[in-house]
């Protein structure tokens, strides 16, 4: 394990293993709440929450709301990042869990516009908001504390039982959906059903806080507060990295160019183009929704496949094949998806493919790569910043400017120049990118200066 030289930070096999399910309950929970609402926003809260717009703007709104959370979440990764730094990672962990737990179930119980008019989405955005400031840190606690748990050699394969949370939040949110579209009529989903999904994930939010009760410090920042505290007692405290300096840091804009390529694609793919598919296009609900479960299936194998495989050969050439296959398929895959001629077989195979590669792929290697290329000292706060620069832009205004640009040319082609756009910033990231496979972690700096 991780350590430097103090027996306090040694951790076992146990330890590592609560830190891998931690970890893969709070990506999880994350995730969950993201598919819960972007599908929820696509499908069904045109006529809970926004019933007086057209189809097309009320998608706009409903992705504008979603993009309230993103602003909020930065804000987050600032101050709870900065605090994971200087108080642990447990503590904060245990704080973000049960923040974003909270407002994902308190959603299920809102009051609907035709209840209290303007205040349901009003109320809506306010939980977003907060939901967001704890979900800035979230994923990139969880990725920081397990990638210093992990052995040399392992940090991949093991690193992606974080992203296999995304599989799991996405199935499950997903899963809860379709089975609500199949047992509920239009006019009971929009009465009582659509609040189910985001009160069952009350479950998921009251295991992980427990988990997280129990679970010891990371090996690497009980080892870097002893060097703190030694430092201070010896009148040299190490300073924590300012925002200015941060700015000016290459592993800083190589880290969020690398998120920025795969939330761009998480946002179009899971959030707007299925919504786009059955609000614009006129597609059957079960499509998108019974597309992206199969799809989380299938990331069962890949999402393990790719962490095994960047520990043998590095991280920077899987991201390279990924996204150049990313910009290779955006036309053709989604031409065929946009075409009802084509057979329902089709469009979902089509959909799987380009979801697994452009975003599930990428999102196997982001937490790992992006946790080796910061140093011990500040690796929270850079992290859970650079994650959430890249995915306030992508993701939080992505879906929006993609709603925006689609009804002015009213046609689909713009979602595909933004994926080529999004995975085009991803590649050149990982091509300047220095290989930072099995890097100690224990060191102070970031391994691109």
């Amino acid at each position: 394990m991780n350590n430097i030289g103090n027996k306090k930070c040694e951790r076992n096999t146990s330890d590592l293993v609560k830190a891998a399910i931690s970890g893969w309950l709070g990506t999880a929970l994350e995730f969950m709440d993201f598919q819960l609402y972007s599908l929820g926003a696509a499908l069904v809260f045109r006529e809970i929450f926004f019933p007086e717009q057209s189809a097309i703007m009320a998608l706009i709104l409903a992705m504008g709301t979603y993009g309230a959370g993103y602003i909020a979440r930065i804000v987050g990764a600032f101050i709870f990042g900065r605090m994971g730094d200087a108080i642990g990672r447990k503590k904060v962990l245990f704080i973000t869990i049960t923040m974003m737990g909270i407002c994902t179930t308190l959603i299920g119980v809102l009051p609907t516009y035709a209840q209290v008019g303007i205040l349901a989405p009003l109320m809506l955005v306010l939980l977003r908001i907060v939901q967001g400031l704890g979900a800035g840190a979230e994923i990139s606690g969880a990725g920081t504390m397990l990638a210093e748990y992990a052995p040399i050699g392992k940090r991949g394969i093991i690193s992606s039982l974080v992203a296999m949370g995304t599989n799991c939040g996405t199935l499950s949110a997903t899963a809860i959906w379709a089975v609500m579209f199949f047992l509920l009529d239009k006019q009971q989903l929009v009465a009582w059903g659509w609040r189910v999904p985001f009160l069952v994930s009350a479950i998921v939010m009251i295991f992980a806080i427990w988990l997280r009760m129990n679970l010891k410090e990371s090996p690497v920042f009980d080892g870097v507060n002893d060097v703190n505290n030694q430092s201070i007692n010896d009148k040299q405290p190490i300073k924590h990295i300012s925002l200015v300096e941060m700015i000016k840091s290459k592993a800083f804009w190589l880290a969020t160019g690398l998120r920025f390529g795969q939330a761009g694609n998480s946002g179009l793919i899971q959030t707007f183009l299925a919504g786009y598919l059955v609000q614009a296009l006129l597609f059957e609900k079960g499509i998108p929704t019974d597309a992206l479960m199969i799809s989380s299936i299938v990331g069962f194998v890949t999402i393990p496949f790719l962490g095994w495989l960047s520990d043998k050969i590095g991280r920077r050439i899987p991201y390279i094949i990924l996204t150049v296959s990313s910009i290779i398929l955006a036309y053709p895959m989604l031409s065929i998806v946009v075409d009802k001629s084509n057979s329902v077989s089709t469009i979902m195979l089509c959909l799987i493919i380009i979801h697994n590669i452009a975003v599930l792929g990428l999102f196997a290697l982001e937490n790992i790569t992006m946790a080796e290329m910061f140093g011990a000292r500040n690796r929270f706060t850079q992290m859970a910043i650079s994650k959430e620069a890249g995915g306030l832009i992508a993701v939080g205004f992505g879906p929006l400017l993609a709603g925006i640009f689609c009804n002015i040319v009213n046609d689909w082609w713009p979602i595909v120049v933004m994926i080529i756009v999004y995975s085009c910033i991803g590649l050149v990231s990982a091509i300047f990118m220095p290989e930072v496979k099995d890097r100690d972690l224990s060191n102070l700096n970031d391994a691109a200066l």
